[in-house]
């Protein structure tokens, strides 16, 4: 996935999506052209790992 149809499927901004990606919090690839992509696997991963820890914090 581009981090615009990852930011699409997730409902938040591409920049969000490059922001987490630089944070570590997204695993992707990067091109050789410099582009990144995004396994939709690794997206639905990193959302529940987020949702876990926003769930443990807020108890």
């Amino acid at each position: 996935m581009t981090p615009g149809e990852a930011a699409r499927y997730l409902h938040v901004s591409p920049k969000t999506i490059n922001r987490w990606a630089n944070d570590g919090r997204i695993p992707c690839i990067v091109t050789l052209g410099g582009h990144r992509r995004f396994r939709r696997e690794d997206v639905d991963a990193a959302v529940r790992q987020m949702s876990e820890r926003g769930a443990a914090l807020g108890e």
